[in-house]
This record gives C-alpha cells, structure tokens and sequence, in this order.
C-alpha cells in the first residue's frame, strides 16, 4: 500500500535551485518512519544523500551539506529536498525511500524497503 513518487527533478546551470518532492502514501500514518534521498549517477554506486525520521532531518551526506535540506509535510504526505548552489557533481537520478522497522542500521540502499522510481536531475557548468 506504500507508493512513494517523486517530482521536481530537471536541469538547471550550475548555482542554481530545485525541489524535489516525494509524495508518499501510506506512509505519515505510522507512528514511526525513516525517509531519506538518494541519488545514482550513470556507471555509479547509489549513494545516501540526506536522511530523516518522524522527528525531522538525521543527517547529509558530506558533499551536501550546507546545500541541500529535507523536510517533510505531513499533511501533503510529502518529503523534500531543497537543493541549493547546485554543481555539476550533483547531477544523477535522485529516488526517494522509506521504512518503518525499529532497530535498523539505515546505512545502504538495502536498507530501506519501499522506492520511488526516481527523478533525474542534471547540472550544468
């Protein structure tokens, strides 16, 4: 019953902004949940890029922070991701996930069950 999709993503020149949303069904009304962004560059690993949880934003990935923010609205079912002072390196498929066990070390992409299908994003120089 968990869908997550996202929206937002496009191409903008490097310094410039986007938002990416997840509109996330099934998945505020848990009295617990972990979300985070992650993102895939063609020939690339998927990385973590930012992570949160019911009570707000856990952590950045090195090469974002200061740049990027997620947040979530519970009342539109949605996460974000605010992206500033965008670079070329930033470009990449961006998806968003979620879960609701206790106990889990949210470390990988394996680590989360449910996926949207992604958004791309490209900067460019």
């Amino acid at each position: 019953q968990v869908k997550l999709v996202e929206s937002g993503g496009g191409s903008v020149q490097a310094g410039g902004s986007l938002r990416l949303s997840c509109a996330a069904s099934g998945v505020f009304s848990y009295r617990r949940v972990w979300m985070a962004w992650f993102r895939q560059a063609p020939g690339k690993e998927r990385e973590g890029v930012a992570t949160l949880d019911s009570d707000g934003p856990i952590s950045y990935a090195d090469s974002v922070k200061g740049r990027f923010t997620i947040s979530k609205d519970n009342a539109k079912n949605t996460l974000y991701l605010q992206m500033n002072s965008l670079k070329p390196e930033d470009t990449a498929m961006y998806y968003c996930a979620a879960d609701f066990r206790y106990g889990v070390v949210r470390d990988s992409p394996t680590k989360y069950l449910y996926w949207g299908q992604g958004t791309q994003v490209t900067v460019s120089s």
